[in-house]
């Protein structure tokens, strides 16, 4: 047996799928459940970004991010929980990772959180690239 496929073997059993697709989601698990133990924290984040109104889009934000969490670890139509996801990344990294706006201060720290949100994007949308029958060139 060679080395290659003793890694391809260890990297390809079925519980390295789930860590990974319980690791894509450890984000958007613990702030939908952050949201549930502190609504009003949520409502007030949402305030801070200038949307409104802030109770129903914490409350839709929450429960998007817990229901495609669990689309997406449960295996059932994982595909549209990965790519409500992507979308929601999309939207959050553009409006709470403006790194072209901030502060010289906070201009690093901002652009490493909105590139590190394109990263989840892109995790995301492979997901969905998979479970819609996508296949890699070669």
């Amino acid at each position: 047996m060679t080395v290659q496929h003793t890694l391809q073997t260890a990297a390809t059993a079925p519980w390295v799928q789930t860590l990974a697709l319980l690791c894509l989601c450890a984000a958007y698990l613990q702030g939908g459940i952050g949201k549930a133990r502190n609504f009003a924290r949520a409502v007030g984040e949402v305030r801070s970004l200038g949307l409104a109104p802030a109770a129903p889009i914490a409350a839709a934000t929450l429960v998007l991010q817990l229901s495609a969490s669990a689309l997406i670890l449960s295996g059932w139509y994982r595909w549209l929980g990965a790519l409500a996801l992507a979308g929601f990344t999309v939207l959050a990294a553009l409006l709470a990772d403006r790194f072209w706006a901030a502060p010289p201060s906070d201009r690093q720290r901002s652009a490493n959180a909105f590139f590190e949100h394109w990263g989840l994007v892109g995790g995301m949308l492979l997901v969905a690239w998979h479970d819609l029958g996508g296949h890699h060139a070669g």
